[in-house]
Protein backbone atom coordinates (compact mmCIF):
# COMPACT_ATOMS: atom_id res chain seq x y z
CA UNK A 1 0.00 0.00 0.00
CA UNK A 2 1.56 3.30 -1.12
CA UNK A 3 1.26 6.36 1.10
CA UNK A 4 -0.28 9.52 -0.35
CA UNK A 5 1.66 12.80 -0.27
CA UNK A 6 -0.48 13.96 2.64
CA UNK A 7 0.16 10.72 4.57
CA UNK A 8 3.91 11.00 4.00
CA UNK A 9 4.06 14.50 5.52
CA UNK A 10 1.60 13.86 8.36
CA UNK A 11 3.32 13.55 11.72
CA UNK A 12 2.56 10.54 13.88
CA UNK A 13 2.73 9.62 17.52
CA UNK A 14 4.48 6.36 18.40
CA UNK A 15 1.15 4.53 18.72
CA UNK A 16 -0.09 5.85 15.38
CA UNK A 17 3.19 4.80 13.74
CA UNK A 18 2.83 1.25 15.10
CA UNK A 19 -0.75 1.04 13.83
CA UNK A 20 0.28 2.36 10.41
CA UNK A 21 3.13 -0.14 10.06
CA UNK A 22 0.71 -3.01 10.68
CA UNK A 23 -1.22 -1.99 7.54
CA UNK A 24 1.65 -1.87 5.02
CA UNK A 25 4.48 -4.09 3.81
CA UNK A 26 6.81 -1.10 3.49
CA UNK A 27 9.23 -0.67 6.39
CA UNK A 28 9.52 2.82 7.84
CA UNK A 29 11.69 4.42 10.45
CA UNK A 30 10.00 7.19 12.38
CA UNK A 31 12.03 10.41 12.60
CA UNK A 32 10.51 13.17 14.72
CA UNK A 33 7.03 11.99 13.82
CA UNK A 34 7.69 11.60 10.08
CA UNK A 35 7.71 8.24 8.32
CA UNK A 36 10.96 7.65 6.45
CA UNK A 37 10.76 4.64 4.09
CA UNK A 38 13.69 2.27 4.36
CA UNK A 39 15.40 1.47 1.06
CA UNK A 40 15.49 -2.17 0.00
CA UNK A 41 19.22 -1.71 -0.55
CA UNK A 42 21.51 -3.42 -3.03
CA UNK A 43 22.05 -7.15 -3.16
CA UNK A 44 25.45 -6.59 -1.57
CA UNK A 45 23.83 -4.69 1.30
CA UNK A 46 21.56 -7.65 1.98
CA UNK A 47 24.41 -10.15 1.64
CA UNK A 48 26.47 -8.28 4.25
CA UNK A 49 23.54 -8.35 6.68
CA UNK A 50 22.98 -12.08 6.11
CA UNK A 51 26.68 -12.86 6.63
CA UNK A 52 26.83 -10.87 9.87
CA UNK A 53 23.68 -12.44 11.28
CA UNK A 54 24.99 -15.94 10.46
CA UNK A 55 28.50 -15.35 11.80
CA UNK A 56 27.38 -13.62 14.98
CA UNK A 57 24.85 -16.35 15.72
CA UNK A 58 27.77 -18.82 15.40
CA UNK A 59 29.80 -16.71 17.82
CA UNK A 60 26.90 -16.63 20.28
CA UNK A 61 26.65 -20.41 20.14
CA UNK A 62 30.40 -20.85 20.64
CA UNK A 63 30.35 -18.48 23.62
CA UNK A 64 27.34 -20.32 25.05
CA UNK A 65 25.46 -17.05 25.56
CA UNK A 66 21.67 -16.80 25.69
CA UNK A 67 21.64 -14.17 22.96
CA UNK A 68 20.27 -13.94 19.44
CA UNK A 69 21.26 -12.06 16.27
CA UNK A 70 18.29 -10.47 14.49
CA UNK A 71 18.27 -8.75 11.13
CA UNK A 72 16.10 -7.22 8.42
CA UNK A 73 14.07 -4.96 10.65
CA UNK A 74 13.05 -7.49 13.28
CA UNK A 75 13.65 -4.94 16.07
CA UNK A 76 12.89 -1.25 16.42
CA UNK A 77 14.45 1.10 18.97
CA UNK A 78 12.64 4.08 20.42
CA UNK A 79 15.15 6.88 20.10
CA UNK A 80 15.98 9.46 22.77
CA UNK A 81 16.05 12.13 20.03
CA UNK A 82 14.66 15.28 21.57
CA UNK A 83 11.54 16.99 20.40
CA UNK A 84 7.78 16.76 20.57
CA UNK A 85 7.54 13.81 18.17
CA UNK A 86 8.83 10.27 18.54
CA UNK A 87 11.69 8.65 16.62
CA UNK A 88 12.10 4.90 16.03
CA UNK A 89 15.25 3.42 14.49
CA UNK A 90 15.40 -0.02 12.85
CA UNK A 91 18.99 -1.37 12.84
CA UNK A 92 20.21 -3.76 10.14
CA UNK A 93 21.46 -6.24 12.77
CA UNK A 94 20.63 -6.31 16.48
CA UNK A 95 22.05 -8.53 19.23
CA UNK A 96 19.63 -9.15 22.10
CA UNK A 97 19.41 -11.47 25.12
CA UNK A 98 17.02 -14.30 24.33
CA UNK A 99 14.93 -13.40 27.38
CA UNK A 100 14.33 -9.92 25.97
CA UNK A 101 13.45 -11.33 22.54
CA UNK A 102 10.91 -13.68 24.15
CA UNK A 103 9.32 -10.72 25.96
CA UNK A 104 8.70 -9.08 22.59
CA UNK A 105 6.85 -12.03 21.08
CA UNK A 106 3.37 -10.82 21.99
CA UNK A 107 3.68 -7.10 21.32
CA UNK A 108 5.26 -4.74 18.83
CA UNK A 109 8.99 -5.45 18.67
CA UNK A 110 9.95 -1.94 19.73
CA UNK A 111 12.41 -1.55 22.61
CA UNK A 112 11.16 1.41 24.62
CA UNK A 113 13.31 4.00 26.34
CA UNK A 114 12.65 2.48 29.77
CA UNK A 115 13.79 -1.01 28.67
CA UNK A 116 17.33 -2.44 28.54
CA UNK A 117 19.15 -1.53 25.32
CA UNK A 118 20.44 -4.10 22.82
CA UNK A 119 23.91 -5.51 23.40
CA UNK A 120 25.10 -4.45 19.95
CA UNK A 121 23.62 -2.86 16.83
CA UNK A 122 24.98 -2.76 13.28
CA UNK A 123 24.11 -0.44 10.41
CA UNK A 124 25.20 -1.16 6.84
CA UNK A 125 25.72 2.15 5.04
CA UNK A 126 24.07 3.04 1.74
CA UNK A 127 24.26 6.35 -0.11
CA UNK A 128 20.91 7.44 1.36
CA UNK A 129 21.83 6.58 4.97
CA UNK A 130 25.50 7.59 5.19
CA UNK A 131 24.98 10.84 7.08
CA UNK A 132 22.36 9.34 9.41
CA UNK A 133 24.45 6.26 10.25
CA UNK A 134 27.61 8.25 11.06
CA UNK A 135 26.04 11.21 12.81
CA UNK A 136 22.44 10.94 14.05
CA UNK A 137 22.44 7.25 14.97
CA UNK A 138 25.87 7.47 16.56
CA UNK A 139 24.55 10.16 18.91
CA UNK A 140 21.22 8.44 19.57
CA UNK A 141 22.71 4.99 20.21
CA UNK A 142 25.20 6.41 22.69
CA UNK A 143 22.41 8.09 24.65
CA UNK A 144 20.53 4.78 24.61
CA UNK A 145 23.61 3.29 26.29
CA UNK A 146 24.19 0.66 23.59
CA UNK A 147 27.66 -0.58 24.47
CA UNK A 148 28.78 -1.35 20.90
CA UNK A 149 27.75 0.01 17.50
CA UNK A 150 29.21 -1.08 14.15
CA UNK A 151 29.08 1.00 10.99
CA UNK A 152 29.75 -1.28 8.01
CA UNK A 153 30.46 1.01 5.06
CA UNK A 154 30.86 -0.52 1.58
CA UNK A 155 31.20 3.01 0.15
CA UNK A 156 34.31 3.72 2.25
CA UNK A 157 35.45 0.06 2.27
CA UNK A 158 35.64 0.10 6.07
CA UNK A 159 34.10 -1.29 9.23
CA UNK A 160 34.00 1.08 12.20
CA UNK A 161 33.44 -0.35 15.68
CA UNK A 162 32.27 2.19 18.23
CA UNK A 163 32.63 1.22 21.89
CA UNK A 164 30.85 3.14 24.63
CA UNK A 165 33.28 4.61 27.19
CA UNK A 166 31.96 6.97 29.87
CA UNK A 167 28.90 7.82 27.79
CA UNK A 168 30.77 8.50 24.53
CA UNK A 169 31.68 6.29 21.60
CA UNK A 170 35.34 5.62 20.91
CA UNK A 171 35.81 4.56 17.29
CA UNK A 172 38.21 2.08 15.72
CA UNK A 173 38.21 1.74 11.93
CA UNK A 174 39.16 -1.48 10.15
CA UNK A 175 40.00 -1.93 6.47
CA UNK A 176 41.26 -4.65 4.15
CA UNK A 177 42.77 -7.70 5.87
CA UNK A 178 42.55 -6.20 9.36
CA UNK A 179 40.59 -8.32 11.81
CA UNK A 180 37.57 -6.53 13.26
CA UNK A 181 37.95 -6.27 17.04
CA UNK A 182 34.84 -6.41 19.19
CA UNK A 183 34.45 -6.36 22.96
CA UNK A 184 31.09 -8.10 22.62
CA UNK A 185 32.59 -10.87 20.46
CA UNK A 186 36.26 -11.12 21.55
CA UNK A 187 36.91 -14.32 19.55
CA UNK A 188 35.61 -12.98 16.25
CA UNK A 189 37.88 -13.81 13.31
CA UNK A 190 36.39 -11.75 10.50
CA UNK A 191 38.36 -9.23 8.50
CA UNK A 192 36.89 -6.02 7.15
CA UNK A 193 37.35 -7.37 3.63
CA UNK A 194 35.41 -10.55 4.41
CA UNK A 195 32.51 -8.56 5.83
CA UNK A 196 32.47 -6.13 2.92
CA UNK A 197 32.70 -8.87 0.26
CA UNK A 198 30.40 -11.55 1.67
CA UNK A 199 30.02 -13.55 -1.53
CA UNK A 200 33.78 -14.20 -1.55
CA UNK A 201 33.74 -15.44 2.03
CA UNK A 202 34.44 -19.16 2.45
CA UNK A 203 32.17 -20.42 5.22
Amino acid sequence: MLATAQERTQKLTLNAYLEYCEETDTRYELVEGKRVPMDIGSGKHGAIIKLLEFQLDNQIRDLNHDWIALSQGAIGLQSPRCGRWDTVRIPDVTILPLSQWRDLQHREAIIALNEPPPLLVIEVVSESTQRTDYRAKRAEYSVLNISEYWIVDPLAASVTVLTLVDGWYEAERFVGSEFVRSQTFPHLTLTAEQILNPLNFDR
